[in-house]
């Protein structure tokens, strides 16, 4: 897992994606070989999140051939005209999971970020959480909605609220570079990771 592309759209919120960023950055320091960038659907410059914050991206999903697909959510309870709700409207997002998700990569949805991998068809069948505001939603799909903070069914993972996308890169780290490497990481963060992680027996 070599290239993480973390998708970003209008009215993301930040944590979502700001979060697990910074932990795959950290764990660079400690022997992860991954690069990390911030890609969008369309070509773009910035990207304006849910608390006012202009991104700066590092271009277009098309541009790369992702081994990790990070989605953060945001916005879905507000039905603004932007957020996940909005990209999940549009169908671009939603498109481009189910075509990384198909070319091998593994995705992986933060909050509400898990409704765009729902309306992508790669929950189907699956376990998956999300933020409990859109629990009834997820529900509403073909996803099999279990309690957990983090969901790890190998190539689809998803997470619950905000926050959990920190537990989420957490647990990334320590599945594809070890305990050592994730143990670095939060030590140097001070963060202590909570749980649990469901994982399909």
């Amino acid at each position: 897992m070599n290239t993480v592309a973390i998708a970003c759209f209008d009215g993301f919120d930040e944590l979502d994606a700001i979060g697990p960023y910074e932990v795959f950055e950290n764990a660079r320091a400690f022997g992860a070989t991954w690069d990390v960038s911030l890609r969008t659907v369309d070509e773009r410059s910035t990207v304006t999140a849910s608390h006012g914050l202009t991104v700066e991206m590092d271009g277009t999903l098309d541009a790369v051939s992702p081994d990790l697909l990070v989605v953060p959510g945001g916005g879905w309870n507000s039905g603004a005209d932007v957020g996940a709700r909005a990209a999940a409207r549009r169908g671009e997002l939603p498109d481009a999971i189910a075509a990384a998700h198909d070319a091998g990569a593994t995705v992986a949805g933060v909050c509400t970020g898990g409704m765009l991998l729902a309306r992508a068809g790669v929950l189907d069948g699956r376990p998956a959480v999300t933020h409990r505001g859109a629990l009834d939603d997820l529900r509403a799909t073909a996803a099999d909605v279990v309690e957990a903070r983090v969901v790890d069914d190998g190539d689809v993972l998803t997470a619950g609220g905000v926050t959990s996308g920190l537990d989420l890169a957490v647990h990334l780290v320590e599945r594809e570079w070890g305990e050592a490497v994730a143990d670095s990481v939060t030590t140097g963060m001070e963060y202590e990771p909570r749980g649990p992680v469901h994982r399909r027996e």
